[in-house]
């Protein structure tokens, strides 16, 4: 079974359709078979006696003229029967019972019907010029004539049926399937984050309803999400000033150097948290997309990490002009560079193996930080996509909220894409962003 909803609506309204016009058009020939066999035994009858009559009335010398006339004229042969000719009857079939059937009732019981007569084929029916004469004649007419031909016309307005049963069920299956295909396509927009289109609340009233249904929905979630994004980031703002306080009272009222730079990590700690809180309640869909050159932005992160002293292996290569949030998509790299920088420890403790590439595959842009450090396992990869999750061993952000990866595939997301948390060759992490490029959009390569 094709797996669309149009596809299968289409084919059960469709086989339903030929099967009627198959079931109507077979109930016609059945019925049609009874008054064309009366016809052609009204037509055989008919001629039969047209020649008994001929036959009496003309003298025995004009018998010869007469026949040549019907020969030539009407396609009428008329032919002594002789003992030994080789009869063949007629075929199989209701149709030509009822033929038999019919003519016997009109010429007499002793008349013969046959389809061919010493190899001769045509309509052969035999008779009497007088029902106590021994002599008889076998009159042949045109085959045509007791062959049931179904008529083309009726074969025409059949196939013509049959595509009028067609178009009808396809225009059908496409007005069922096409609100339900306008929903999924808002659902995945709601998935992403993003605010769809209203839906027309237009058809059916099963079909208005569902769409009035998830129209409110989608109104309800984008409130509460805006509500939430309100609340956090107020939260977060109003923090940050005694954070300040704190800092400063800690910088210059402890004594105690040890004491004062734990006391200013805890408070650098507490300000990272209230970061990523601030930057997953940031509205990401507030941000217009526009088409941008992806590379020098990447570029400019990746000078901007050697600057901090971050040494990173960079690849970026030449990428095509794409619609895209620039300061979100920054955003998401930023935090798998801030990622794998924390736990890309080397064997001695050192940072090493951070790669950074970016380069277009299989149509999409794939942006890839690689680490050597611990991993992550994976059957935890999607659970760690999920807000306020983290790993035990503390690989994803111990000294934050467990909100770095969530944001990453919320931006992810927004634009179509994807994040990849892969093991890395060697052991360590790859993540991979994937951003999908529109149609011609670039330069493409296998992957």
């Amino acid at each position: 079974m094709p797996r669309s909803l149009l596809a299968r609506s289409f084919l059960l309204l469709a086989l339903l359709a030929l099967t009627m016009t198959s079931v109507w058009l077979a109930l016609f020939r059945h019925l049609d078979a009874e008054p064309r066999a009366r016809e052609s035994a009204q037509l055989a009858a008919s001629t039969v006696n047209l020649i008994r009559a001929a036959l009496f009335a003309a003298t025995p010398d004009k018998r010869p003229g007469l026949f040549a006339e019907l020969s030539q004229r009407e396609g009428i042969r008329l032919l002594p029967a002789e003992a030994g000719d080789q009869v063949e009857g007629m075929p199989e079939g209701r149709f030509f019972h009822l033929l038999q059937g019919e003519i016997a009732t009109r010429l007499g019981p002793r008349t013969r019907v046959a389809a061919a007569v010493d190899g001769v084929a045509g309509f052969w029916v035999s008779f009497r010029l007088d029902e106590h004469d021994d002599e008889e004649y076998w009159l042949v007419l045109p085959r045509e004539r007791a062959r049931r031909n179904f008529a083309r016309q009726w074969l025409l307005w059949g196939l013509l049926a049959a595509s009028l049963s067609l178009a009808a069920a396809w225009l059908i299956a496409s007005r069922i399937s096409r609100p339900l295909k306008a929903m999924a396509s808002s659902a995945r927009l709601v998935g992403s984050g993003q605010q769809p289109p209203r839906l027309p609340e237009t058809g059916a009233e099963e079909l208005r309803q569902l769409a009035a249904a998830f129209n409110a929905m989608a109104g309800d979630l984008a409130r509460h999400e805006k509500d939430r994004s309100e609340v956090l980031a107020g939260i977060s703002h109003d923090l940050r000033t005694p954070l300040t306080r704190l800092r400063l009272e800690a910088e210059l009222s402890i004594a105690d150097p040890a004491a004062r730079e734990a006391a200013i990590a805890d408070i650098a700690q507490m300000e990272t948290v209230i970061a990523q809180f601030m930057d997953y309640a940031r509205s990401e869909a507030g941000e217009p997309p526009r088409d941008c050159a992806l590379g020098p932005l990447l570029e400019t992160l990746a000078s901007q990490r050697h600057a901090l002293g971050q040494v990173l292996r960079v690849e970026i290569a030449e990428l095509p002009l794409l619609p895209l949030r620039p300061h979100a998509v920054l955003r998401a790299v930023a935090n798998l560079l801030d990622n794998a920088w924390k736990y890309a420890h080397g064997p001695a403790g050192e940072k090493a193996g951070i790669e950074f590439r970016a380069e277009v595959v299989d149509s999409e842009i794939r942006i890839e930080i690689a680490d050597r450090g611990p991993g992550i396992p994976p059957e935890q990869v999607e659970r760690l996509k999920r807000p306020f999750t983290r790993l035990e061993q503390a690989r994803t952000d111990a000294v934050g909220a467990g909100l770095g990866l969530a944001i990453v595939e919320r931006i992810a997301n927004l634009h179509g894409g994807r994040l990849e948390l892969l093991p890395r060759n060697g052991g360590g992490l790859c993540a991979r962003l994937c951003l999908p490029l529109p149609a011609g959009a670039g330069p493409q390569r296998p992957g």
